[in-house]
């Protein structure tokens, strides 16, 4: 059954396997706002386990925002859930700050919350990292309406240091072209470095949203979303959704120009895992249907498996449902 509460939109979302109980991380919005597009600027995170990645507790909210001023006032965003040597958790989560009521202009940074346990969590202070003027766009420098710099994606790299993938955008460039990986390392977790982008420009996306790096069938592959409004260049009119491309190492260079669809977006900000027999598995939200109605749930996992493209390329296909 798909995950779903009865008087919340859910939408985004992030797994942490502690190797009994899968724990999905959820952004939640109150039904009783009306619309679903208010949903951003009230957007919680919330806290559910399963044994199975089909049937779901509920625990409920684990954060709030911060006071008046501060990086997350407005709403908690998209993140990614990772534990240290240390053996604490570690939650990197996006703060929002809208600058107004009445205009869709906010300004998107890193922040961090720590756990012992994945249930009670402690904010540090914040913000971690924010986007870089040097590489990045901030609010402003374009016709773009917010500051994108959002949904870390953390990992140990093989270099041993800690790395995170960023929704951003770059400094220059076409408007509708600058969607980039945005990049920070770490070599403790908590003090981030800002760096260069891990892809180019012009790959034919506004924005590359919940970046993560997976591995399917021995092969590496960075999926990601972008929605048919922000696609351009060679994909412009086309339908979005749910992104993969493979890739050479776990630090790129990202060929995002060569990425293909993986699932159309009916189904959002999919995240892959790994069941308990081992099967890379897709989870997503259930964004708007076919009657415009925006459904707000999470989806049964979609298992995936590794076909090719027509010139041999490997790319990721959900496995066909008999």
């Amino acid at each position: 059954m798909a995950f779903s509460l009865p008087d919340h939109w859910v939408w985004d979302f992030w797994l942490a396997d502690d190797g009994a109980d899968y724990h999905i991380f959820y952004l939640h919005a109150p039904h009783a706002l009306g619309n679903p597009d208010l949903r951003h600027r009230n957007a919680r995170i919330g806290h559910a386990t399963s044994r199975d990645l089909i049937n779901w507790q509920n625990h409920g909210q684990i954060l709030e925002t911060g006071p008046a001023g501060s990086f997350d006032d407005t709403a908690t965003w998209t993140g990614s859930v990772v534990r240290g040597g240390d053996g604490l958790w570690r939650l990197y989560y996006t703060g929002s700050r809208f600058l107004s009521p009445s205009s869709n202009a906010n300004v998107e940074t890193i922040g961090m919350a720590v756990s012992d346990d994945l249930f009670a969590w402690r904010k540090q202070a914040g913000p971690i990292a924010v986007a870089d003027p040097a590489n990045y766009e901030t609010l402003g420098t374009s016709a773009w309406p917010e500051e994108a710099f959002r949904d870390p994606w953390v990992f140990q790299g093989e270099d041993g240091l800690w790395h995170m993938l960023i929704t951003a955008r770059a400094n220059n460039g076409a408007v509708e072209e600058r969607g980039v990986v945005g990049h920070a390392t770490s070599a403790d977790m908590q003090t981030w470095q800002v760096q260069p982008a891990l892809s180019e420009i012009n790959g034919g996306f506004a924005h590359i949203e919940v970046p993560q790096i997976v591995t399917v069938e021995g092969t590496l592959h960075l999926i990601f979303c972008c929605d048919s409004p922000k696609l351009s260049g060679r994909l412009a009119g086309q339908k979005g959704g749910i992104w993969s491309v493979a890739v050479p190492s776990e630090l790129g260079p990202y060929p995002i120009d060569r990425a293909s669809l993986l699932v159309p977006e009916e189904l959002y900000a999919g995240r892959i895992a790994n069941d308990r027999n081992g099967r890379a598995v897709l989870l997503a939200f259930n964004n708007v249907q076919a009657d415009g109605v925006f459904a707000g749930s999470i989806s049964d996992p979609l298992p995936v498996t590794l076909g090719r493209d027509a010139d041999g390329m490997p790319r990721l296909e959900l496995e066909a449902q008999s």
